[in-house]
Protein backbone atom coordinates (compact mmCIF):
# COMPACT_ATOMS: atom_id res chain seq x y z
CA UNK A 1 0.00 0.00 0.00
CA UNK A 2 1.53 3.51 -0.79
CA UNK A 3 0.84 6.04 1.95
CA UNK A 4 0.87 9.48 1.48
CA UNK A 5 2.74 12.05 3.52
CA UNK A 6 1.48 15.26 4.67
CA UNK A 7 3.27 18.75 5.63
CA UNK A 8 2.17 22.03 6.49
CA UNK A 9 3.19 25.80 6.58
CA UNK A 10 1.95 28.22 8.62
CA UNK A 11 0.56 31.30 8.09
CA UNK A 12 0.23 31.22 4.32
CA UNK A 13 -3.09 31.57 3.61
CA UNK A 14 -5.56 34.53 3.09
CA UNK A 15 -8.91 35.85 1.38
CA UNK A 16 -8.83 37.69 -2.01
CA UNK A 17 -11.96 39.00 -3.72
CA UNK A 18 -11.79 40.45 -6.95
CA UNK A 19 -14.26 43.98 -8.22
CA UNK A 20 -17.02 42.00 -8.91
CA UNK A 21 -16.22 38.15 -8.58
CA UNK A 22 -16.54 35.97 -5.67
CA UNK A 23 -14.11 35.22 -3.06
CA UNK A 24 -11.26 32.73 -3.34
CA UNK A 25 -8.29 31.49 -1.26
CA UNK A 26 -4.89 31.36 -2.30
CA UNK A 27 -2.01 30.70 -0.21
CA UNK A 28 1.37 28.69 -0.71
CA UNK A 29 0.99 24.82 0.30
CA UNK A 30 4.77 24.10 0.21
CA UNK A 31 8.00 26.89 0.12
CA UNK A 32 11.60 25.88 -1.45
CA UNK A 33 14.19 25.12 -0.32
CA UNK A 34 13.08 26.15 3.10
CA UNK A 35 14.47 23.58 6.22
CA UNK A 36 11.98 22.03 8.44
CA UNK A 37 12.42 22.05 12.17
CA UNK A 38 13.37 18.88 13.23
CA UNK A 39 11.28 15.96 12.94
CA UNK A 40 12.22 12.46 14.50
CA UNK A 41 16.14 12.91 13.62
CA UNK A 42 15.82 14.42 10.72
CA UNK A 43 15.06 18.19 9.03
CA UNK A 44 13.30 18.71 5.24
CA UNK A 45 13.26 20.46 2.43
CA UNK A 46 12.01 21.10 -0.48
CA UNK A 47 13.74 21.51 -3.67
CA UNK A 48 12.35 23.82 -6.62
CA UNK A 49 10.83 21.91 -9.39
CA UNK A 50 9.39 19.26 -6.81
CA UNK A 51 5.78 19.19 -7.81
CA UNK A 52 6.12 19.81 -11.55
CA UNK A 53 5.81 16.26 -13.15
CA UNK A 54 2.95 15.49 -10.02
CA UNK A 55 1.09 18.15 -11.05
CA UNK A 56 1.03 17.05 -15.17
CA UNK A 57 -0.12 13.57 -13.82
CA UNK A 58 -2.33 14.36 -11.01
CA UNK A 59 -6.03 15.42 -10.28
CA UNK A 60 -5.28 17.41 -7.19
CA UNK A 61 -8.59 18.11 -4.73
CA UNK A 62 -8.41 20.91 -2.19
CA UNK A 63 -9.72 19.73 0.43
CA UNK A 64 -10.75 21.09 4.36
CA UNK A 65 -8.47 19.25 6.82
CA UNK A 66 -7.55 16.53 4.25
CA UNK A 67 -11.35 15.42 4.71
CA UNK A 68 -12.78 14.43 1.13
CA UNK A 69 -16.53 15.16 2.19
CA UNK A 70 -15.46 18.42 2.01
CA UNK A 71 -13.85 19.55 -1.07
CA UNK A 72 -13.32 22.85 -1.95
CA UNK A 73 -12.19 22.77 -5.41
CA UNK A 74 -10.70 20.35 -7.81
CA UNK A 75 -7.85 20.89 -10.60
CA UNK A 76 -9.75 18.80 -13.55
CA UNK A 77 -13.09 21.11 -12.62
CA UNK A 78 -10.51 24.49 -12.96
CA UNK A 79 -11.93 25.38 -9.14
CA UNK A 80 -8.51 24.61 -7.87
CA UNK A 81 -5.31 26.30 -9.55
CA UNK A 82 -1.62 25.16 -8.76
CA UNK A 83 1.15 26.48 -9.75
CA UNK A 84 4.95 26.53 -9.38
CA UNK A 85 7.12 29.98 -8.53
CA UNK A 86 10.12 31.03 -7.10
CA UNK A 87 8.53 30.79 -3.99
CA UNK A 88 6.83 27.35 -3.74
CA UNK A 89 3.76 25.25 -4.93
CA UNK A 90 0.50 28.51 -5.20
CA UNK A 91 -2.74 27.44 -4.93
CA UNK A 92 -5.78 29.39 -5.55
CA UNK A 93 -9.17 28.00 -4.93
CA UNK A 94 -12.94 28.85 -6.23
CA UNK A 95 -14.95 27.27 -2.77
CA UNK A 96 -18.62 26.35 -3.29
CA UNK A 97 -21.48 28.71 -2.64
CA UNK A 98 -22.56 26.57 0.67
CA UNK A 99 -23.00 27.56 3.84
CA UNK A 100 -19.75 25.42 5.02
CA UNK A 101 -17.74 26.57 2.68
CA UNK A 102 -18.56 30.55 3.32
CA UNK A 103 -18.11 29.69 7.07
CA UNK A 104 -14.51 27.99 6.39
CA UNK A 105 -13.67 30.90 4.34
CA UNK A 106 -15.34 33.72 6.97
CA UNK A 107 -13.11 31.34 9.53
CA UNK A 108 -9.76 32.14 7.23
CA UNK A 109 -10.23 36.14 7.30
CA UNK A 110 -10.98 36.01 11.16
CA UNK A 111 -7.48 34.32 11.31
CA UNK A 112 -9.15 31.50 12.96
CA UNK A 113 -7.62 29.10 10.58
CA UNK A 114 -4.36 30.41 9.20
CA UNK A 115 -2.29 26.98 8.30
CA UNK A 116 -1.79 25.19 4.95
CA UNK A 117 -1.20 21.66 4.11
CA UNK A 118 -0.24 19.31 1.20
CA UNK A 119 -0.58 15.44 0.90
CA UNK A 120 1.67 13.58 -1.20
CA UNK A 121 3.34 10.33 -1.64
CA UNK A 122 7.12 9.39 -2.60
CA UNK A 123 5.97 6.27 -4.76
CA UNK A 124 8.14 7.56 -7.99
CA UNK A 125 9.54 10.31 -7.03
CA UNK A 126 12.75 11.66 -6.07
CA UNK A 127 15.10 12.06 -2.75
CA UNK A 128 18.63 13.10 -1.42
CA UNK A 129 19.95 12.50 2.14
CA UNK A 130 22.83 14.48 3.49
CA UNK A 131 24.18 12.28 6.50
CA UNK A 132 27.04 14.01 7.25
CA UNK A 133 25.52 16.49 9.39
CA UNK A 134 23.14 16.42 12.25
CA UNK A 135 20.36 16.11 11.95
CA UNK A 136 20.49 14.52 8.99
CA UNK A 137 18.54 16.75 6.08
CA UNK A 138 15.95 15.28 3.25
CA UNK A 139 15.96 16.61 0.21
CA UNK A 140 12.53 15.93 -1.65
CA UNK A 141 13.93 16.74 -5.39
CA UNK A 142 10.19 15.81 -6.78
CA UNK A 143 7.43 13.84 -5.47
CA UNK A 144 5.41 11.08 -6.85
CA UNK A 145 1.91 11.92 -6.45
CA UNK A 146 0.44 15.04 -5.23
CA UNK A 147 -3.43 14.30 -3.52
CA UNK A 148 -4.67 17.59 -1.98
CA UNK A 149 -3.67 21.08 -0.73
CA UNK A 150 -5.65 22.01 2.52
CA UNK A 151 -6.61 24.75 4.49
CA UNK A 152 -6.04 23.16 8.97
CA UNK A 153 -7.00 23.53 12.10
CA UNK A 154 -4.68 21.60 13.30
CA UNK A 155 -1.80 20.98 10.92
CA UNK A 156 0.10 18.47 13.44
CA UNK A 157 -2.67 15.69 13.54
CA UNK A 158 -2.04 14.27 10.17
CA UNK A 159 1.26 12.07 12.02
CA UNK A 160 -1.14 9.67 13.86
CA UNK A 161 -3.54 9.29 10.38
CA UNK A 162 -4.45 5.89 9.43
CA UNK A 163 -2.63 5.47 5.99
CA UNK A 164 -0.53 8.59 6.89
CA UNK A 165 3.94 7.35 6.78
CA UNK A 166 4.89 9.06 10.15
CA UNK A 167 8.25 10.74 10.55
CA UNK A 168 9.59 8.23 12.64
CA UNK A 169 8.47 5.71 9.93
CA UNK A 170 10.89 7.75 7.24
CA UNK A 171 13.61 7.94 9.09
CA UNK A 172 13.80 4.54 10.20
CA UNK A 173 13.41 3.17 6.33
CA UNK A 174 16.45 5.88 5.45
CA UNK A 175 18.64 4.08 8.26
CA UNK A 176 17.50 0.61 7.73
CA UNK A 177 18.64 1.36 3.54
CA UNK A 178 21.93 2.65 5.08
CA UNK A 179 22.69 -0.23 7.03
CA UNK A 180 21.72 -2.69 4.18
CA UNK A 181 24.11 -0.20 1.36
CA UNK A 182 27.00 -0.35 4.02
CA UNK A 183 26.52 -3.81 4.54
CA UNK A 184 26.65 -4.84 0.67
CA UNK A 185 29.87 -2.41 0.61
CA UNK A 186 31.85 -4.11 2.83
CA UNK A 187 31.24 -7.38 1.51
CA UNK A 188 32.14 -5.69 -1.96
CA UNK A 189 35.05 -4.36 -1.21
CA UNK A 190 38.20 -5.99 -1.94
CA UNK A 191 41.29 -7.20 0.77
CA UNK A 192 43.93 -4.96 -0.65
CA UNK A 193 46.40 -6.58 2.15
CA UNK A 194 45.32 -9.91 1.58
CA UNK A 195 45.65 -9.41 -2.13
CA UNK A 196 49.52 -8.05 -1.28
CA UNK A 197 50.11 -11.26 0.53
CA UNK A 198 49.53 -13.65 -1.96
CA UNK A 199 51.57 -11.52 -4.52
CA UNK A 200 54.61 -11.29 -2.37
CA UNK A 201 53.96 -15.36 -1.90
CA UNK A 202 54.01 -15.82 -5.55
CA UNK A 203 56.87 -13.73 -6.28
CA UNK A 204 58.79 -16.01 -3.48
CA UNK A 205 57.67 -19.37 -5.75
Amino acid sequence: MIKKEVRFIPQEMRVKADEGERKKIVGYAAKFNSLSEEMWGFREQIAPGAFTEALKKSDVRALFNHDPNYVLGRQSAGTVTLTEDDVGLRYEINPPDTQWARDIVASIERGDIAESSFAFSMSGGVEEWDDSVTPAIRTIKSVGNLYDVSPVTYPAYPEATTGVRSSKEIYEEHQNERARATEGQEEEAPDYGLMKARLDLAEID
